[in-house]
């Protein structure tokens, strides 16, 4: 192989050899997720590990593990937990729909702060796509969006 063949270039998705060798930067960070109709607005700071939703503990806010976990992952997937505190004011939508938009906030945040050593396993793990699936609309002549009333031939 040529040299040009084995250096990653900057269009490719290959993860540069010095950004697996060196640690990443302990710094503050903001990033906006979205998921339905919530909207959460996030900020990481260096710290112990601490959430605040909305000026309430994570496990206040969220009191269903599934949720917590959803939440907490992009900070698990590079070895980040317990190293900032999470401070997060979310709006809209219902409790799932606010534990998508924080994780996605969070995984920004994450990205913000060193894209070179995190952006390669947030993106493996898909938490930097935004979930794009919303409601779809009512039809006139239709109960709700694909519900008809029943059908009688005769």
């Amino acid at each position: 192989m040529s040299e040009k063949e084995e250096s990653a270039t900057a269009f490719s998705s290959a993860t540069p050899a010095a950004a697996t060798n060196r640690a990443a930067l302990i710094a503050a960070g903001a990033g906006v997720g979205r998921r339905k109709e919530a909207v959460a607005r996030v900020r990481l700071t260096p710290g112990t590990g601490r959430w605040i939703v909305n000026n309430k503990n994570l496990e206040v806010y969220f009191p269903n593990r599934v949720h917590q976990q959803a939440v907490s992952e992009p900070l698990r997937t590079v070895g980040a937990e317990g190293k900032y505190d999470v401070i997060a004011r979310i709006d809209g939508g219902g409790i799932s729909g606010q534990a998508g938009a924080l994780r996605l906030g969070v995984a920004r945040a994450l990205n913000e702060i060193d894209a070179d050593a995190n952006r390669p396993a947030l993106k493996k793990a898909k938490f930097l796509t935004r979930d794009a699936r919303v409601i779809e609309r009512k039809k006139y002549g239709l109960k709700k969006a694909r519900k008809r009333s029943q059908y009688s031939k005769r």
